[in-house]
C-alpha cells in the first residue's frame, strides 16, 4: 500500500479492516511505517523529528572512531562489511566516514551496505555517499552471503520496528488490535482474548509489549557476527530491564499525536526492550555488551574533548550551536538517560570501546 496517497492509504487500510475484521498492532504498525518512510523525508525541522546525527556532527564522528577502534582491535581486516540498518539521510554515516578518513586502511578495507527501503531516503543517502560506492538492500536477509567480518550500525532503528501488545485483565490475556470505532470509520483499539497465560508480576491493566521482528533480526545478527567475527552497535530509546507499560506514540511535525491520527501520515515507534535483544544476541550465540546509557557511551568515547577541539575553531554562533547540541546529546532531561547502547560481538573478541561503566 506504500504506492498509493495518504488518503487512499488510510481508505484501504479501513476497507481492509471492514471486510477481514481487527487487525494486530504489529501489521498496523508494519502498513504505516511502511508509506510513511516510502513517501517522504521525515527528518528535520521541516519533518516529523529530529535523531542524534542530525543535532550534532559529533554523534556522528565519534560513531566513526568507534568502528575504526573495533576494526583495529579485531586485527584490522580487508575486507569488511560496514553496515547501517535505516541510515536516515546518511547523515550519521557521512561523519562517521569523514572522522575516520586518515585512519590507515581502514577506508580501503570497507564494503559499505546500507538496508534501507525507502526510495526517497535511497537517493538522499546516494548522494551524500557516492564516493563510498554503497550497495542497497530492502531488507537485511538481502546482505551478502558470504563469510566476512562485519561491523553494524543501528540508530533508531528498532524503535520503528513493529509490536505486539498484550493487556491483563482479571487473570485473563487480551491482544490488543485495531478496529473499527462503532462509526465504521475511525480507528480504535479492541482487546481480544489469547490463549497466552498472564506473565509474573502482571497486575490488572498492565501492558506488555514485544517485537519479534526486532528479536529475530537481534538473533539473526548475532549469528552471524558469531561465526564470522565483528560487532553490531544498537542505539535507541527504550529501557533495561524488561517491564510494562504502553510506549506506543506517534509523532507528526515533532508532537505527538495519535496513533490513528492520519494513518501513515505520522512516525509510528515504541520503546526498545533491551533486555529482549539481549537475549536474543546471547541465543544467536553472541556476546552483549551493555545497555550503558548514551551519555555513558559519549562522555566515554570523548564527547568533551571533541567539542572542546570544535569550538576552538568555531565563531561565537557556531559555539552555541556545538555546545547546545552536545548537552542534548548526554544530558538527562534530554537524550543522555532515555537513549541506551548496546554492543554485540563475537565471544572472545575485544571489549568495545564505550562499555567500562554500566549506567
Amino acid at each position: 500500500m506504500s504506492g498509493a496517497t495518504s488518503d487512499e492509504f488510510a481508505a484501504r487500510l479501513i476497507a481492509r479492516i471492514r471486510a477481514a475484521g481487527p487487525i494486530s498492532i504489529t501489521e498496523y504498525m508494519r502498513e504505516c511505517n511502511a508509506h510513511y518512510y516510502a513517501t517522504r523525508d521525515p527528518f528535520g525541522a521541516a519533518g516529523d523529528f529530529t535523531t542524534a546525527p542530525e543535532i550534532s556532527q559529533v554523534f556522528g564522528e565519534l560513531i566513526g572512531a568507534w568502528l575504526a577502534d573495533y576494526w583495529q582491535r579485531m586485527g584490522a581486516p580487508n575486507p569488511v562489511l560496514l553496515v547501517e540498518l535505516g541510515p536516515g539521510r546518511g547523515t550519521l554515516m557521512a561523519d562517521a566516514l569523514r572522522a575516520t578518513r586518515r585512519v590507515p586502511g581502514f577506508h580501503d578495507a570497507l564494503k559499505l551496505h546500507l538496508v534501507e527501503q525507502s526510495p526517497v531516503l535511497r537517493r538522499i543517502q546516494q548522494e551524500k555517499l557516492a564516493a563510498y560506492a554503497p550497495q542497497f538492500h530492502d531488507t537485511m536477509t538481502r546482505l551478502p552471503p558470504v563469510p566476512g567480518p562485519m561491523l553494524v550500525i543501528a540508530n533508531e532503528f528498532f524503535d520503528a520496528l513493529p509490536i505486539a501488545q498484550f493487556e491483563y485483565r482479571a487473570g485473563r490475556t487480551y491482544e490488543r488490535k485495531v478496529a473499527l470505532g462503532s462509526d465504521g470509520t475511525s480507528l480504535v483499539i479492541r482487546r481480544e482474548p489469547t490463549r497466552d497465560e498472564a506473565v509474573r508480576g502482571a497486575l490488572d491493566g498492565d501492558i506488555r509489549e514485544a517485537s519479534v521482528t526486532g528479536y529475530v533480526m537481534a538473533h539473526a545478527l548475532a549469528r552471524r557476527i558469531a561465526r564470522s567475527s565483528g560487532a553490531m552497535l544498537i542505539i535507541d530509546y527504550g529501557y533495561f530491564p524488561t517491564g510494562f507499560g504502553d510506549t506506543l506514540q506517534a509523532l507528526r511535525r515533532h508532537r505527538p499525536v495519535s496513533i490513528f491520527d492520519s494513518p501513515g501520515e505520522a512516525d509510528l515507534t515504541a520503546h526498545v526492550d533491551f533486555e529482549s535483544l539481549a537475549k536474543a544476541a546471547n541465543s544467536g550465540g553472541g556476546t552483549v555488551h551493555g545497555p550503558v546509557s548514551q551519555a555513558s557511551f559519549l562522555l566515554e568515547l570523548g564527547i568533551a574533548a571533541r567539542e572542546a577541539a570544535l569550538i576552538k575553531k568555531a565563531n561565537p554562533e557556531q559555539q552555541v550551536a556545538i555546545r547546545s547540541g552536545c548537552r542534548r546529546l548526554i544530558e538527562p532531561a534530554e537524550m543522555g538517560s532515555l537513549f541506551k547502547v548496546l554492543a554485540l560481538t563475537q565471544k572472545g573478541g575485544p571489549v568495545p570501546a564505550g562499555f567500562g561503566v554500566i549506567t
